[in-house]
């Protein structure tokens, strides 16, 4: 202000000694440039003002749903535990994210104040801003757990029902169709005609096996019956030969190798060659 006074004042006493209105212009020209330098001022004022309202909105602004921030605030604020960034990581491994970008995520939340964090020496645990969530008074939580009763029991009655139903389905499906029915009763009917023409043939006489036919089974029979007493024969023979000086008990040492006689298994091998009907004199076996 005391240099635009005394450029008022240079400019009127140049003015009255030179006679003329030169005033004007020295006082005009002085007062544009402080004016200038005001309103540069103030522009950038108002841009820092502008700059800091912008980052405010920005930052009460909600992330993009598909973004890194918006994914591990959803996720915080779903878990609302206290969790540090390796939890974090775990948990949103189905994202394909990153533990780096993780953890650039919950420091720009908890900068912004979207979440909170406390710090335990070099770690950093974050959890999901209380205020965001209506806590129930004790009358709402009474109400609440009522109505938690009623529908666990509306829930019990359901499986109840379910479990029959499913009971009765079983009961359905193990029980055969029409056309099964109708399929059974046509292939019952063919065997019961099939062993009845079987029938009528032995009672009338005719022989079913033809003699070559039999004879041939007769004598496979007889052979598998000498092998098996041969085998049974070099078994003994061997087992006497390993256990003549053996310490150990035989009942013992056989069960320890597995080893079972025809006799444990209700087998008996005199018995078998007596199913021959033809007349041939059981030879002696082991």
């Amino acid at each position: 202000m005391k240099t635009m006074s005394f450029c008022f004042f240079y400019g009127d006493a140049a003015s009255l000694a030179l006679g003329s209105s030169s005033t004007l212009p020295i006082s005009a020209s002085v007062f544009g440039f402080l004016r200038g330098k005001q309103n540069k001022t103030k522009q950038i004022v108002e841009g820092i003002i502008l700059a800091r309202l912008l980052i405010e909105v920005l930052r009460s602004m909600p992330p993009k749903s598909d973004s890194t921030e918006a994914i591990v605030l959803n996720h915080v604020n779903e878990q609302n535990r206290p969790l540090n960034s390796q939890n974090v990581a775990d948990s949103l491994q189905k994202y394909n994210l990153k533990k780096a970008s993780i953890q650039k995520a919950l420091d720009t939340l908890s900068d912004s104040g979207k979440i909170s964090f406390k710090e335990y020496g070099k770690q950093k645990i974050y959890l999901a801003r209380q205020d965001q969530f209506n806590i129930p008074n004790n009358e709402e939580l009474a109400s609440m757990k009522d109505e938690n009763a009623k529908l666990q029991e509306h829930l019990d009655q359901q499986k109840k029902a379910i479990t029959a139903v499913e009971g009765e389905i079983k009961s359905l499906q193990s029980n055969l169709t029409l056309g099964q029915i109708h399929d059974k009763e046509a292939k019952l009917r063919d065997e019961v005609k099939e062993m009845e023409d079987k029938l009528v043939k032995v009672r009338g006489g005719v022989t079913l096996v033809r003699p070559e036919e039999k004879k041939a089974v007769e004598a496979m029979y007889s052979e598998k019956i000498s092998q098996w007493r041969k085998r049974k024969r070099m078994f003994k023979d061997l087992w006497d030969a390993i256990t003549e000086n053996s310490p150990k008990d035989l009942k013992e040492f056989k069960e320890e190798l597995g080893i079972e006689y025809d006799e444990d298994v209700g087998v008996n091998l005199q018995s078998f060659p007596e199913l021959l009907q033809h007349g041939k004199k059981r030879a002696r076996g082991q």
